[in-house]
């Protein structure tokens, strides 16, 4: 899509609802969308959107290996409770190989290189494959300006990734922990508030997966 066309789909998103824009999305995907997720807090919520209006879409998650205990189980409860088509895609290089050749232990946030060693190696490699794989024409996510601040004024409902050569789609983009506990609640979907991405660091810290990693060169 070029630059005008989206700009035209981000005018027909103005004051539509998360449904709405997933509707608008999935009538330029030809059968070919996709949702990540990392099941970390809040995740129902995207999952459920996106499942509601196209049951068995898939569902890309990056198991690294290393998630907290509450992560999986959580993903388990997400799996049955919408019967999620999960496409789980997992590292070349295993947990315990990784760790075992960088100190033993996950990466804390301050740790920079370690933090982007793991995110390459761990998160990015696996996503990417499982982008090329599946190879949507629309990619659906969680993302929201809250948790972004650095890149809040760069986000609109609908962006065009050229790296993936897809429709990016951010339906929840305004909406914050208010909207998503009232969601929750409202369609009793679970949640778990538990957790740690060692491919994210700190709250603010994005894995690489939506933003250049630091050590990425111009």
């Amino acid at each position: 899509m070029n630059p005008d066309q989206i700009a035209a789909l981000n005018d027909e998103a103005r004051g539509k609802s998360p449904q709405e824009i997933i509707q608008i999305a999935l009538a330029h995907a030809d059968g070919q969308a996709v949702v990540t997720t990392n099941f970390r807090p809040y995740e129902a919520v995207i999952l459920h959107l996106a499942t509601e209006q196209e049951a068995g879409i898939p569902i890309l998650w990056v198991d690294h290996g290393t998630n907290l205990p509450e992560t999986y189980r959580f993903a388990e409860k997400s799996r049955a409770r919408l019967n999620l088509n999960l496409k789980p895609y997992l590292p070349l290089m295993t947990a315990a190989h990784w760790l075992a050749l960088n100190g033993g232990q996950v990466p804390m946030p301050d740790e920079v290189e370690r933090v982007e060693s793991f995110s390459r190696i761990m998160k990015l490699e696996p996503f990417e494959r499982g982008m090329r794989e599946l190879a949507p024409k629309v990619w659906i996510t969680a993302l929201r300006k809250e948790q972004n601040p650095q890149r809040a004024a760069t986000l609109q409902p609908f962006m065009w990734d050229a790296k993936f050569n897809c429709l990016k789609v951010n339906p929840i983009l305004d909406w914050t922990p208010v909207e998503m506990d009232a969601y929750l609640l409202e369609h009793d979907l679970p949640n778990e508030r538990t957790y740690y991405d060692p491919a994210k660091g700190d709250e603010k810290h994005e894995c690489g997966l939506h933003a250049k990693l630091v050590t990425d060169k111009a």
